[in-house]
């Protein structure tokens, strides 16, 4: 009996052979074409990295597809698909004859019902990506003409390695890599016997075995595939007996995993331009971003903006303020950038207090009035021209004629010092001192100055000397760098490098503008200082770390600004209503400096070996005058009649 079922079985095999090489003949006019796999090109998932080198964010338009190429595939992974989806898959030339026969005889014993499938893994991947999953007799036909095709055009390897990273796992991940990466949060090379037969079980239903979902349901299939393993001798019983109770750790992770939102849409902003592909190109960006400094970035600035919705509650309280003058605070927002001084390196950028209620970047999107923090520019271009911190400015108030209206602009203090020396007038941000020393500079030179530093939109008349343009929190802070690094502007930059699917990497180098000499520059950091120490921005002060910067505060209290730095560092932080209406009388100094201190002080905490003075340049002078130091170079001399005493800068005694 056993001779007669063999010999029919052979028969059939044979009739099947013969019928597959006649269907082979026939495929070449086949309408439906392989080329989608022989000329594979998958969506692949971009990946956006740290300055470490730690993952923040996949990025992908329809599919999350990490590519594996065959080398990065282990063995013994291969041999588990094999072994529990296509045993003779190495044998068969795309289609099995004998899986075909074995799953029709099959398929008699239990009432005609189909009990065992006999597609190949080559035909499982053609239905996956060529065809669809229709269960039809043509469909079948289909999927077999075109398996014996491809057999032809690829490699075993090849067809396995397209099959590896097409096929659908379950929890949104395309293709085996992805799949380790999001259950068990492991490369390929690390997975366990246990986790690799979980994954080659994983395809034969992607929902029903999801081990987030049904890990007992996950965990009985892959214990299938052991048992195949170890039938077929391809495990020793010792590997089996030492998995087959083994439960993994799974993880049921965010398919983005975008921890930074506000960088990430950044980062696809400035490349969407020049790489389309950008969202399913499977790039590997690498940014700037310090995580630590980040969070910081972000506790500070929700630290202000509690305190002025603080301030406002107790002022509601304690003056009864009538209903008609209430400020709605529901508009209420900020933003805070941070550079290295250096570089330019974005190391921290927050655009918004929350960005799940508002994903707009005011860091990048929105153009404020920069208001008072204009004025270093202003005054560096005094310096520039020969005045010096001891200049006599005229703190005066005039009144000016443009057509039919009259403009009397004010201090905020609304006093006059008569003369006063040009660090004073900035330390304490008087409006008409700056006012009249534009005139004195002329109108034209301040512009063309302020043109040359980068600044867009600029009226020329004399409102440039209050800020009444707009810009963007972080195009200010590249703008400042001017004194943070010494002269030299630099761009803001977010992305390091830039690798394709190929290998192929592109570094971004920092792009720098020199403004004015380091010495000079340095004149405006002490004046800056002091802004600080004495000044406006007092609040700003941190013990132990030499700071500067200066506050800005546009009419109506719309935009409250401080633009700081340290010997590292650059910060700038901006509040304000996205409607752009005012808030109630907060200031820089007061709104926005107790960011930036609660800022610094967190960056000590995180890089204690941070620089606490500032450099001082080859060139710089130091004068006594009326008992205090005062800094000069050799364009911004000292006045004749006030010199008590001087030295090189150099002289520890005299400085520090």
């Amino acid at each position: 009996m056993s001779r007669i079922l063999s010999f029919i079985f052979g028969f059939f095999v044979f009739i099947a052979i013969v019928v597959l090489i006649a269907l082979y003949n026939y495929s070449k006019d086949l309408k439906f074409s392989t080329d989608k796999l022989v000329n594979y090109h998958p969506e692949l998932t971009t990946q956006i990295f740290d300055k470490n080198g730690d993952l923040i964010a996949n990025i992908f338009k329809t599919e999350h597809r990490l590519y594996a190429p065959y080398r990065e595939i282990p063995p013994r992974l291969i041999e588990a698909v094999v072994a529990i989806e296509d045993t003779a898959f190495f044998e068969h030339n795309g289609v099995n004859p004998e899986a075909i026969l074995r799953a029709v005889i099959k398929a008699l014993k239990n009432g005609g019902k189909p009990k065992e499938g006999a597609s190949t893994l080559t035909q499982q991947l053609i239905k996956n990506t060529i065809l669809t999953p229709e269960k039809t007799l043509k469909r079948k036909l289909n999927e077999a003409l075109l398996a014996l095709k491809l057999e032809t055009q690829l490699s075993k390897e090849q067809i396995l390695e397209r099959y590896l990273n097409e096929i659908f796992y379950g929890h949104g991940y395309h293709g085996v890599k992805t799949a380790a990466l999001g259950y068990f949060h492991k490369d390929l090379s690390e997975l366990n016997l246990k986790e690799i037969a979980m994954l080659a079980g994983l395809p034969k239903a992607p929902s029903t075995y999801d081990p987030t979902k049904h890990l007992n349901n996950c965990l009985s299939r892959a214990n299938t595939v052991l048992g195949r393993m170890r039938n077929l001798g391809w495990i020793t019983e010792k590997e089996y007996k030492k998995y087959i109770n083994f439960v993994p750790k799974v993880y049921n992770s965010k398919l983005s995993k975008n921890k930074y939102p506000y960088i990430v849409d950044e980062v696809l902003r400035e490349l969407k331009k020049e790489y389309p592909d950008i969202k399913y190109g499977g790039y590997k960006i690498y940014t700037t971003l310090e995580p630590n400094l980040q969070d910081l970035a972000k506790n500070s600035l929700t630290l202000g903006y509690k305190g002025i919705l603080a301030r406002y509650l107790t002022k509601l309280k304690r003056h009864a303020v009538p209903k008609s003058k209430m400020v709605d605070y529901q508009d209420l927002n900020g933003a805070m950038v941070v550079l290295d001084n250096k570089t330019g390196n974005i190391l921290a950028l927050v655009g918004g207090v929350e960005y799940e209620k508002s994903k707009y970047n005011r860091a990048i999107q929105s153009k404020r009035q920069p208001g008072s923090s204009i004025k270093p520019f202003i005054y560096q271009t005094a310096l520039d021209y020969g005045y010096s911190p001891q200049s006599k400015l005229v703190d005066m108030s005039r009144s000016f004629k443009y057509g039919d209206k009259v403009w009397k602009p004010k201090n905020y203090e609304k006093n006059f010092e008569g003369l006063i020396t040009l660090r004073d007038a900035l330390v304490h941000s008087r409006n008409l001192a700056t006012i009249n020393l534009v005139r004195e500079l002329g109108l034209n030179n301040v512009y063309n100055s302020l043109k040359k530093m980068g600044f867009e939109g600029i009226s020329k008349d004399l409102s440039i000397s209050l800020g009444t343009f707009g810009i963007s929190p972080l195009n200010f802070a590249g703008k400042y760098t001017l004194f943070s690094n010494y002269g030299t502007m630099l761009k803001p930059k977010l992305i390091q490098k830039l690798v394709n699917k190929d290998g192929d990497t592109r570094l971004f180098e920092p792009i720098e503008y020199k403004i004015t000499q380091p010495k000079q520059a340095f004149l405006m950091t002490t004046i800056l200082e002091d802004v600080v120490k004495r000044g406006t921005a007092r609040k700003a002060k941190v013990d132990g770390i030499e700071t500067a910067g200066k506050t800005g505060t546009t009419n109506e209290y719309k935009d409250a600004w401080f633009c700081g730095y340290t010997p590292e560092i650059t910060v700038i932080t901006w509040f304000g209503k996205d409607n752009d209406k005012p808030m109630y009388k907060e200031t820089g100094g007061k709104a926005a400096a107790p960011s930036f201190a609660n800022f610094v002080k967190g960056y000590i905490k995180l890089h204690p070996e941070t620089k606490r003075k500032f450099d001082i340049p080859e060139g710089v002078r130091v004068v006594k005058i009326h008992g205090k130091d005062e800094y000069f170079t050799d364009i911004s001399q000292p006045p004749n009649d006030s010199v008590e005493s001087e030295s090189e800068a150099g002289e520890e005694e005299l400085l520090f």
